[in-house]
């Protein structure tokens, strides 16, 4: 089986606005068309591509294969969409035995919707997919409700439509022109279509509001979602108090380090950087580097907050816990997520400080020092 994946693109879409073809204009940064024949073939059941293109586009569409760089084959489209389509099936390459018709104003079409189509092909001679109409449907006219009209067994067509490439052919050649799409087509020469599940972001866009709404869907497709986790530890000198999350805690002794050794905000920080894939603390502060002695620890938090808005992420939320028996954190976990709340320019409700004790074991358990574990999560959409 060798599948081809036909490409219909050389309408005019003026609907949709603009001083070019629609499927031409910038969608999410490139053109549209480039974003619908990149899904076909990053599929590894489609095995060609061909493009129907209208005759006055080729400069469009240099521009297009130019940013795929990839195979595609160009073929003129025809004064309809059947000759178009017609255009298309007569030039898909030699052994071809099933063909995907797709609009190129779909550039949202999934790997699993086409595999849904190529599967029914074992079993039937034509499959496209459908959604079923759940919305009331009324008949109407100038601007008003004449009649209610039955949604049952009714389905809003989409593409791919895949046919088995000599059952097409010969449909289209008998059909006398006019049809919606091909699934009419092969219906009039009894062939028999399966429905599959179609999918409610293969949208076609057809005005100028639908570009919109493409690219909130292509973010989200594209959203980069990275958890870094952290860990540190300081143990306990002498001194009057430890400062956690940039607040000073009283308490009968104070953390030792090279900087300022705040045991809670190094794990947050470590973690940013563990998200990013950019290291730890000593990565970018040396602690061989006698500048960072003594150092407080914000200095490290904010850069690590720059990078993240430096590599276009935001900050999701940090969950923060403290390990110790005492100072009691309680009553200071507050102030602590205030003030990094504060530091790291996000709203309270995305920061977690909280404790926990290690039941008198470990290190810990013997009040040596404090433990600091933190997860934060970035977002890039």
């Amino acid at each position: 089986m060798t599948v081809t994946a036909i490409i219909v693109a050389a309408g005019r879409g003026t609907r949709a606005g603009g001083d070019r073809p629609k499927q031409y204009q910038t969608l999410a940064g490139r053109p549209m068309l480039a974003h619908t024949l990149a899904a076909f073939m990053a599929h590894p059941r489609v095995d060609a591509l061909v493009a129907v293109v209208h005759p006055e586009d080729d400069a469009f569409f240099t521009d297009v294969a130019g940013v795929l760089a990839a195979e595609v084959t160009p073929v003129r489209g025809g004064a309809t969409r059947d000759a178009s389509v017609m255009a298309g099936v007569d030039a898909v390459p030699g052994g071809t035995t099933r063909v995907l018709i797709h609009d190129g104003a779909r550039p949202l079409v999934n790997a699993d919707l086409i595999d849904r189509v190529i599967d029914a092909l074992d079993t039937h001679p034509g499959a496209a997919p459908a959604l079923p109409v759940t919305d009331a449907l009324w008949r109407g006219a100038e601007g008003l409700v004449e009649t209610p009209h039955p949604r049952d067994g009714l389905y809003r067509a989409q593409t791919p439509q895949g046919f088995r490439l000599d059952a097409i052919r010969a449909a289209h050649g008998a059909h006398p022109g006019g049809a919606a799409d091909d699934v009419e087509v092969a219906l009039a020469a009894g062939l028999s279509v399966a429905i599959v599940a179609g999918d409610e972001d293969n949208i076609k866009i057809t005005h100028g509001p639908d570009f919109a709404r493409a690219e909130r869907v292509l973010r989200e497709r594209d959203m980069d979602i990275r958890t870094g986790n952290g860990f540190d530890v300081h143990a306990f000198c002498e001194g009057d108090g430890v400062i956690l999350c940039g607040v000073k805690v009283p308490h009968d002794k104070a953390l030792k380090g090279h900087s300022d050794a705040d045991v809670g905000m190094h794990a947050v920080t470590d973690a940013i950087y563990g998200a990013l894939a950019e290291g730890d603390i000593g990565t970018h502060f040396p602690p061989s580097d006698p500048q960072w002695k003594g150092a407080a620890s914000d200095i490290f938090l904010k850069h690590a907050v720059g990078r993240v808005a430096e590599r276009g992420f935001r900050i999701a939320n940090a969950d923060l816990t403290l390990i110790c028996e005492r100072p009691k954190i309680g009553p200071v976990a507050g102030a602590m997520r205030t003030e990094m709340a504060r530091l790291m320019g996000l709203d309270e409700d995305r920061i977690s400080v909280k404790a926990t004790t290690s039941e008198r074991l470990g290190f810990t358990g013997r009040e040596e020092g404090i433990a600091a574990l933190a997860t934060v999560t970035l977002v890039r959409p």
